[in-house]
Protein backbone atom coordinates (compact mmCIF):
# COMPACT_ATOMS: atom_id res chain seq x y z
CA UNK A 1 0.00 0.00 0.00
CA UNK A 2 1.42 3.36 -0.98
CA UNK A 3 2.07 5.93 1.72
CA UNK A 4 -0.48 8.71 1.96
CA UNK A 5 0.79 12.15 0.89
CA UNK A 6 0.13 14.56 3.73
CA UNK A 7 1.98 17.51 2.18
CA UNK A 8 -0.05 20.75 2.09
CA UNK A 9 -1.42 21.75 -1.33
CA UNK A 10 0.93 23.79 -3.48
CA UNK A 11 0.22 27.51 -3.84
CA UNK A 12 0.00 28.36 -7.55
CA UNK A 13 0.61 32.00 -8.48
CA UNK A 14 -0.23 33.40 -11.90
CA UNK A 15 2.04 36.14 -13.28
CA UNK A 16 0.40 38.73 -15.55
CA UNK A 17 2.12 41.51 -17.50
CA UNK A 18 5.70 40.45 -16.81
CA UNK A 19 8.46 40.05 -19.39
CA UNK A 20 10.20 36.62 -19.61
CA UNK A 21 13.25 37.81 -17.66
CA UNK A 22 11.07 38.92 -14.75
CA UNK A 23 9.14 35.62 -14.87
CA UNK A 24 12.44 33.73 -14.69
CA UNK A 25 13.38 35.86 -11.70
CA UNK A 26 10.19 34.93 -9.85
CA UNK A 27 10.74 31.28 -10.69
CA UNK A 28 14.25 31.45 -9.21
CA UNK A 29 12.88 33.00 -5.99
CA UNK A 30 10.82 29.85 -5.39
CA UNK A 31 13.18 27.25 -6.86
CA UNK A 32 13.76 25.70 -3.45
CA UNK A 33 10.20 26.15 -2.20
CA UNK A 34 8.13 23.05 -2.90
CA UNK A 35 5.01 24.83 -1.61
CA UNK A 36 4.90 27.55 -4.29
CA UNK A 37 4.68 27.38 -8.07
CA UNK A 38 4.62 30.46 -10.33
CA UNK A 39 3.32 30.38 -13.90
CA UNK A 40 3.08 33.05 -16.58
CA UNK A 41 -0.51 33.65 -17.68
CA UNK A 42 -2.86 36.34 -19.01
CA UNK A 43 -6.20 37.77 -17.84
CA UNK A 44 -8.21 35.06 -19.61
CA UNK A 45 -6.02 32.38 -18.09
CA UNK A 46 -6.38 33.89 -14.62
CA UNK A 47 -10.17 34.01 -14.95
CA UNK A 48 -10.36 30.43 -16.17
CA UNK A 49 -7.46 28.92 -14.21
CA UNK A 50 -9.14 27.40 -11.18
CA UNK A 51 -5.77 25.99 -10.04
CA UNK A 52 -4.52 29.51 -9.37
CA UNK A 53 -4.94 30.76 -5.81
CA UNK A 54 -3.05 34.01 -6.29
CA UNK A 55 -2.19 36.47 -9.07
CA UNK A 56 0.76 38.85 -9.22
CA UNK A 57 -0.02 41.64 -11.66
CA UNK A 58 2.58 43.94 -13.21
CA UNK A 59 1.27 47.52 -13.09
CA UNK A 60 1.48 49.04 -16.56
CA UNK A 61 -1.41 51.38 -17.28
CA UNK A 62 -2.96 52.03 -13.83
CA UNK A 63 -6.46 52.52 -15.24
CA UNK A 64 -6.40 49.26 -17.22
CA UNK A 65 -4.70 47.36 -14.38
CA UNK A 66 -7.24 48.53 -11.81
CA UNK A 67 -10.12 47.60 -14.12
CA UNK A 68 -8.56 44.13 -14.47
CA UNK A 69 -8.23 43.85 -10.69
CA UNK A 70 -11.91 44.69 -10.30
CA UNK A 71 -12.91 42.11 -12.93
CA UNK A 72 -10.78 39.39 -11.35
CA UNK A 73 -12.16 40.20 -7.91
CA UNK A 74 -15.75 40.11 -9.16
CA UNK A 75 -15.33 36.85 -11.12
CA UNK A 76 -13.16 35.03 -8.58
CA UNK A 77 -13.64 36.53 -5.10
CA UNK A 78 -11.32 33.99 -3.44
CA UNK A 79 -8.39 34.82 -5.73
CA UNK A 80 -5.73 36.77 -3.84
CA UNK A 81 -4.31 39.66 -5.87
CA UNK A 82 -0.94 41.42 -5.60
CA UNK A 83 0.27 44.35 -7.71
CA UNK A 84 3.91 45.13 -8.53
CA UNK A 85 4.80 48.56 -9.89
CA UNK A 86 7.40 51.29 -10.02
CA UNK A 87 4.98 53.96 -8.77
CA UNK A 88 5.36 54.52 -5.02
CA UNK A 89 2.76 57.30 -4.90
CA UNK A 90 0.36 56.73 -2.00
CA UNK A 91 -2.72 57.40 -4.13
CA UNK A 92 -1.73 54.75 -6.66
CA UNK A 93 -1.15 52.15 -3.96
CA UNK A 94 -4.41 53.00 -2.18
CA UNK A 95 -6.30 52.81 -5.47
CA UNK A 96 -4.80 49.37 -6.14
CA UNK A 97 -5.97 48.16 -2.72
CA UNK A 98 -9.36 49.72 -3.30
CA UNK A 99 -9.66 47.88 -6.62
CA UNK A 100 -9.10 44.54 -4.90
CA UNK A 101 -5.35 44.06 -4.43
CA UNK A 102 -4.21 42.58 -1.13
CA UNK A 103 -0.60 43.59 -1.65
CA UNK A 104 1.57 46.15 -3.42
CA UNK A 105 5.22 45.37 -4.20
CA UNK A 106 7.74 47.80 -5.63
CA UNK A 107 9.69 46.56 -8.66
CA UNK A 108 12.84 46.94 -6.56
CA UNK A 109 11.56 44.46 -3.94
CA UNK A 110 14.10 41.89 -2.81
CA UNK A 111 13.42 38.15 -3.11
CA UNK A 112 12.85 38.05 0.64
CA UNK A 113 10.30 40.87 0.44
CA UNK A 114 8.49 39.03 -2.36
CA UNK A 115 8.32 35.87 -0.25
CA UNK A 116 7.14 37.83 2.80
CA UNK A 117 4.45 39.62 0.80
CA UNK A 118 3.10 36.37 -0.63
CA UNK A 119 3.07 34.75 2.81
CA UNK A 120 1.24 37.71 4.37
CA UNK A 121 -1.37 37.87 1.60
CA UNK A 122 -1.82 34.08 1.61
CA UNK A 123 -2.64 34.30 5.31
CA UNK A 124 -5.35 36.89 4.71
CA UNK A 125 -3.58 40.16 5.54
CA UNK A 126 -2.59 43.16 3.41
CA UNK A 127 1.00 43.94 2.41
CA UNK A 128 1.70 47.62 1.78
CA UNK A 129 3.78 50.43 3.31
CA UNK A 130 2.55 51.19 6.82
CA UNK A 131 1.89 54.85 6.01
CA UNK A 132 -0.36 53.80 3.13
CA UNK A 133 -2.35 51.35 5.24
CA UNK A 134 -2.88 53.99 7.91
CA UNK A 135 -4.09 56.49 5.32
CA UNK A 136 -6.38 53.89 3.74
CA UNK A 137 -8.00 52.98 7.07
CA UNK A 138 -8.46 56.65 8.00
CA UNK A 139 -10.15 57.44 4.69
CA UNK A 140 -12.42 54.42 4.79
CA UNK A 141 -13.49 55.23 8.34
CA UNK A 142 -14.29 58.77 7.25
CA UNK A 143 -16.14 57.56 4.17
CA UNK A 144 -18.20 55.14 6.25
CA UNK A 145 -19.61 57.99 8.33
CA UNK A 146 -22.07 58.75 5.54
CA UNK A 147 -25.03 56.61 4.43
CA UNK A 148 -24.89 53.71 2.00
CA UNK A 149 -23.79 54.43 -1.55
CA UNK A 150 -26.51 55.33 -4.00
CA UNK A 151 -27.38 53.05 -6.89
CA UNK A 152 -29.38 53.25 -10.08
CA UNK A 153 -27.55 56.30 -11.42
CA UNK A 154 -25.89 56.54 -14.83
CA UNK A 155 -22.61 58.10 -15.87
CA UNK A 156 -22.12 60.29 -18.91
CA UNK A 157 -19.26 59.58 -21.29
CA UNK A 158 -17.29 62.52 -19.84
CA UNK A 159 -17.92 61.35 -16.28
CA UNK A 160 -16.59 57.89 -17.12
CA UNK A 161 -13.49 59.48 -18.66
CA UNK A 162 -12.91 61.44 -15.45
CA UNK A 163 -13.46 58.29 -13.37
CA UNK A 164 -10.94 56.27 -15.37
CA UNK A 165 -8.27 58.89 -14.77
CA UNK A 166 -9.27 59.22 -11.14
CA UNK A 167 -8.87 55.47 -10.63
CA UNK A 168 -5.44 55.80 -12.26
CA UNK A 169 -4.54 58.15 -9.37
CA UNK A 170 -4.23 61.22 -11.60
CA UNK A 171 -4.39 64.69 -10.08
CA UNK A 172 -7.00 67.27 -11.14
CA UNK A 173 -4.36 69.01 -13.22
CA UNK A 174 -3.36 65.78 -14.98
CA UNK A 175 -7.00 64.90 -15.65
CA UNK A 176 -7.58 68.38 -17.07
CA UNK A 177 -4.57 68.07 -19.39
CA UNK A 178 -5.59 64.59 -20.55
CA UNK A 179 -9.15 65.65 -21.36
CA UNK A 180 -8.37 69.15 -22.64
CA UNK A 181 -10.55 70.92 -20.09
CA UNK A 182 -9.99 73.40 -17.27
CA UNK A 183 -8.87 72.17 -13.86
CA UNK A 184 -11.86 73.88 -12.25
CA UNK A 185 -14.10 71.88 -14.60
CA UNK A 186 -12.48 68.68 -13.36
CA UNK A 187 -13.16 69.74 -9.76
CA UNK A 188 -16.80 70.32 -10.67
CA UNK A 189 -17.05 66.87 -12.28
CA UNK A 190 -15.47 65.18 -9.25
CA UNK A 191 -17.81 67.01 -6.87
CA UNK A 192 -20.83 66.05 -8.99
CA UNK A 193 -19.70 62.43 -9.14
CA UNK A 194 -19.25 62.28 -5.37
CA UNK A 195 -22.76 63.62 -4.88
CA UNK A 196 -24.16 61.20 -7.45
CA UNK A 197 -22.47 58.15 -5.91
CA UNK A 198 -22.96 59.26 -2.31
CA UNK A 199 -19.36 59.49 -1.08
CA UNK A 200 -17.37 62.28 0.54
CA UNK A 201 -13.86 61.90 -0.87
CA UNK A 202 -11.91 61.01 -3.99
CA UNK A 203 -10.57 57.69 -2.77
CA UNK A 204 -14.04 56.37 -1.92
CA UNK A 205 -15.21 57.48 -5.36
CA UNK A 206 -12.21 55.80 -6.98
CA UNK A 207 -12.81 52.55 -5.12
CA UNK A 208 -16.49 52.55 -6.06
CA UNK A 209 -15.62 53.17 -9.71
CA UNK A 210 -12.98 50.43 -9.81
CA UNK A 211 -15.24 47.89 -8.10
CA UNK A 212 -17.94 48.54 -10.70
CA UNK A 213 -15.45 48.24 -13.59
CA UNK A 214 -15.82 51.98 -14.20
CA UNK A 215 -19.51 51.66 -14.99
CA UNK A 216 -18.71 49.88 -18.22
CA UNK A 217 -21.69 49.11 -20.39
CA UNK A 218 -24.05 51.52 -18.71
CA UNK A 219 -26.33 53.64 -20.78
CA UNK A 220 -25.25 57.21 -21.16
CA UNK A 221 -27.11 60.35 -20.22
CA UNK A 222 -26.12 63.57 -21.83
CA UNK A 223 -24.72 66.11 -19.38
Amino acid sequence: MSAQNNDPPRLQIGLINFEPLRVAGFESVFDNDSGVKVVATDPSGALAGQDLQMVLLGLQSPSESFELLARLKAARPQLKLIVMGSDTDDETIISAIGAGAKGYLEVTASPEQVRQCIEVVKNGSIWAPRRVLSSFVDRMLHASEKPVLRHGFKFTERERAVLRLLVAARSNREIAEALGIEERTVKAYVARLMRKVGVENRIALSIHAASRSLAAGEDENQA
